[in-house]
């Protein structure tokens, strides 16, 4: 009858927590972004520090502001990156006009379509169906999102690096036995070391696979191309479904850029290669059992957490996954479900 309760009440305050959590999207998504830049100017700042020479010379206030230049300067290119290619594709849009309407005509061809498609009749169609106003004003609102909460974020960010420089006279405040404090000081140890090596690792192959695809369209001379390599590095921090969009995305852009089959189909094998070689063979290389986690509890959390956040939780799944692991191996209630997460139930 216990064990009846103890599930009837566990199951209450999942139902609960996961309503929390999806409600209140708009509040914990940008703290947890801000967390994760913030273990981003972090690792780089401690980076610079292991520098043969220099790095042990540089003020910690010295490395930070180095990493926060970084990422500023990352954030300015790829600003500039797409601003540069709107210009292209406004640039190249009659000509990508063309090469869809022959591409519906040959499938109305194929499947027998009496009457073949003319943009006037798809533009038609099109406005039939869709109000204009209402898409571009979803459009602009969009975006003003976007950068709203990009600022959100790093305000967060910005405070939580700040909250760092107490945060060890808070933990040895937070309880009067020192066991337990010892205690909290490792599990946020080992928070750290993991979320902290896996962005790290992560990182590097996700830079790894963007610079080689984007070699390969670079060579088959795909438009685009390098928004399409920032995409792919972006994506790949998705587990499973980011290499499939990584690939079919260029792809589809290929379909409508070259009129031979046989440019797409090599575009389509060459991408598909470098993402399996680098995925099955250099990924578990390098990343090893870094995180420790099943694939099975990988896919259940990033569908879990991209129902709940959208595609931030798609992007955050495995790095919750992982400290959800930690703190579940610590109580003996909760240990069983960090052994079922873990890959080889070691915790």
């Amino acid at each position: 009858m216990q064990r009846l309760q103890i599930a009837v009440y566990s199951t209450i305050l999942i139902l609960i927590t996961g309503w929390l959590l999806y409600i209140g999207k708009s509040i914990f998504v940008p703290v947890v972004l801000g967390a994760v830049v913030v273990y981003v100017i972090v690792g780089l700042a401690d980076s610079l520090g292991r520098l043969p020479g220099i790095g042990p010379r540089l003020p910690v206030q010295a490395r930070y502001f180095c990493s926060l230049a970084a990422i500023g300067m990352a954030s300015l290119a790829l600003a500039y990156l797409v601003v540069a290619n709107k210009q292209h594709a406004l640039e190249r849009a009659p000509y990508f006009q063309q090469s869809v309407l022959a591409l519906l005509q040959q499938l109305a061809v194929f499947f027998g379509v009496e009457k073949e498609p003319t943009w006037a009749s798809l533009r038609q169609e099109l406005l039939a169906h869709v109000n204009m106003q209402r898409v571009l004003t979803s459009m602009f609102t969009s975006l003003g999102s976007i950068l709203m909460s990009f600022v959100v974020v790093f305000l967060y960010a910005t405070f939580l690096l700040i909250e760092r420089q107490t945060s060890d006279q808070k933990l040895a405040n937070l309880a009067d036995n020192p066991n337990q404090v010892a205690r909290i000081r490792a599990v946020l140890a080992a928070i750290n070391q993991r979320i902290g090596s896996y962005l790290a690792l992560k990182t590097v192959i996700s830079l790894l696979l963007g610079l080689v695809s984007y070699g390969v369209m670079r060579l088959l001379n795909l438009d685009f191309a390098a928004l399409w390599a920032v995409l792919t590095v972006l994506l790949n921090f998705v587990p499973y479904v980011g290499s499939v969009l990584g690939v079919a995305l260029p792809a589809l852009m290929a379909t409508v850029q070259f009129s031979d089959l046989g440019t797409v189909l090599t575009l389509l094998a060459l991408l598909v290669a470098v993402h399996f070689a680098i995925g099955n063979f250099l990924d578990p290389y390098v990343m090893g059992n870094s995180l420790n986690l099943s694939p099975f509890a990988i896919l259940i959390s990033l569908g879990v957490w991209s129902e709940l956040w959208g595609i931030a939780g798609a992007f955050l799944a495995v790095p919750i996954t992982a400290i959800l692991t930690i703190v579940f191996s610590e109580f003996p209630a909760t240990r069983p479900l960090a052994v079922l997460l873990s890959r080889d139930g070691r915790v």
